[in-house]
């Protein structure tokens, strides 16, 4: 297919949001990977479980809301790409509206199931009950600001003026910083000023976000006290079938975590946060370039450009696990050394989640750009249904194994495997939505990821398998040599023909 200028525009700005959004996730990765390690020191590993648990008891109810998140960042994104900007005010304005009834259902739901759920089932020590019950209060209420400010976030995203974007979100990064290096010096409990921290932190973006909107998208960010009818049919159909998919991914997190919990104990909760957090920041380096494409791909579909969607959904997905890739082995290869760099004292279980959990994004990273593309359609029934149905065989499974006494890594093995099951389902039900042709995505997605990763390990596998371990020296060789191979092997294997021409005239217009 032969390349528009207006396509070769879209594509210019899609890149120039990927560079922006890679310094917000590099700098984002520095603060966070050390706000982590000071947070769990001056907290302490028991303090830092609670906040972990007690945070994912809280952020369960996402599963009501995070398909309505998706459904309003569709259909914003999807009137953006028609160009109807009536019907963009109207879907604003009805989203807020339902955001704001949602945030009143959510606690008055939250507060005493979540309660409950703390004093009666949870293993935390009497006397940190109450320190626990103020940590839910500051979450359930972080969990609102959040979820009211979701319109406003969505608008920045689907305008694609990601430099606001990247400036806000790093700005919250140091201020969570700032208030880690308080905890120490806290003038009552560490646990609760953190928490109150946080929550004043979330209060201060959201301001932002909505100052931001109101002086960019003055018309379209201004909210009408309306509940559009029909529109919210559409959108509460699209968001009741996306809560299915989204519910089965939070449970078979939260549930996890609960059942290494109820099996392990604290301490072992604690390793998982931790994971878990280097799994998020680790997601974070390809999620900034999928952010960057994923308004394109809806937008191509709502104004009928189905083969550059395709594309875009092709490339999304290749370079998605090579990127990802870049920055997986040289965690992988040099796990205990980086993990002790970091924390000092390394929490036991983590090292081997840490790389399980990497192995699990690595697995997910193929399937941003399809999942992106099914939403776009607004045709996700059978399809949530069936990945939702996949994801939701995590959670028995989990408990089967456990009571069989396995070891607590069986959690991450189990999401792994179920992981590979949903992409190989997800081609197939993108087969009959939108013309997905599955021999073309094995050739030019699965096979050029392969030869990526086989070839990616041949210079630090070496290095891994006999050098000493535990040293800066061949850290610092691993890691060099990670990045080189899989750099090496992305440009032979990974890109295409008319990716590479354009590389070498980059780097030739830069020389």
């Amino acid at each position: 297919m032969s390349v528009t200028p207006e396509i070769s525009g879209t594509s210019r700005r899609i890149a120039r949001n990927t560079v922006v959004l890679y310094v917000r996730m590099f700098v984002l990765m520095l603060v966070g990977f050390y706000t982590s390690r000071v947070v769990l020191r001056d907290l302490g590993v028991d303090n830092y479980g609670i906040y972990g648990v007690v945070g994912e008891a809280v952020a369960l109810f996402s599963i009501l809301t995070t398909s309505l998140s998706s459904a309003i960042s569709r259909y914003l994104t999807y009137e953006l790409g028609r160009g109807d900007r009536e019907r963009l005010r109207l879907v604003f304005s009805t989203s807020v509206s339902v955001l704001l009834l949602f945030s009143v259902g959510i606690i008055l739901l939250a507060e005493p199931l979540c309660l409950w759920f703390i004093q009666r089932k949870m293993e935390i020590p009497p006397d940190r009950l109450q320190a626990a019950f103020w940590v839910l209060q500051f979450s359930i209420a972080s969990f609102v600001v959040q979820l009211v400010s979701v319109p406003y976030n969505a608008l920045v995203v689907a305008h694609e003026h990601l430099g606001a974007y990247a400036w806000i979100s790093i700005f919250e990064g140091v201020g969570k910083l700032g208030l880690a290096l308080l905890i120490a010096s806290a003038p009552f409990d560490r646990l609760i000023f953190f928490a109150g921290g946080m929550l004043l932190l979330t209060l201060l973006v959201r301001l932002l976000y909505g100052v931001y909107c109101r002086v960019r998208f003055a018309e379209e960010s201004r909210y009408r006290l309306i509940l559009d009818r029909p529109l919210f049919r559409e959108m509460f159909s699209f968001a009741g079938w996306s809560m299915f998919g989204s519910g089965a991914s939070i449970l078979r997190d939260y549930g996890a975590n609960l059942l290494l919990n109820l099996f392990f104990g604290l301490a072992v909760n604690a390793a998982r946060t931790l994971s878990m957090q280097v799994a998020g920041y680790v997601r974070k380096f390809v999620t900034s370039f999928i952010t960057a494409i994923n308004p394109q791909i809806t937008k191509s579909y709502a104004s009928g450009d189905r083969d550059y969607m395709m594309t875009l959904t092709f490339r999304g997905s290749r370079l998605a696990f090579q990127l990802l890739l870049l920055l997986s082995y040289p965690i992988l290869f040099n796990t205990p050394f980086l993990l002790d760099l970091w924390l000092k004292d390394v929490p036991q279980h983590t090292v081997v989640f840490v790389q399980l959990v990497v192995i699990l994004s690595l697995v997910e990273a193929v399937s941003y750009t399809l999942s992106t593309a099914a939403a776009a359609t607004g045709r996700i029934r059978t399809y949530q249904l069936v990945i939702g149905g996949l994801q939701l065989l995590n959670l028995p499974l989990d408990y089967l194994l456990l009571r069989l006494g396995c070891g607590p890594s069986v959690v991450f093995t189990v999401a792994i495997a179920l992981g590979l099951a949903c992409l190989v389902a997800r081609l197939f039900l993108l087969r009959s939505m939108v013309g997905l042709r599955i021999g073309a995505f094995c050739r030019e997605v699965l096979l050029r990821d392969l030869l990526v990763a086989v070839a990616g390990a041949v210079l630090p596998l070496p290095i891994f398998l006999f050098a000493p371990s535990g040293t800066w020296l061949w850290t610092v060789l691993s890691c060099g040599f990670s990045v080189l191979g899989v750099s090496a092997a992305i440009y032979a294997f990974g890109l295409t023909s008319g990716e590479r021409a354009y590389v070498r005239s980059r780097l030739t217009r830069s020389a």
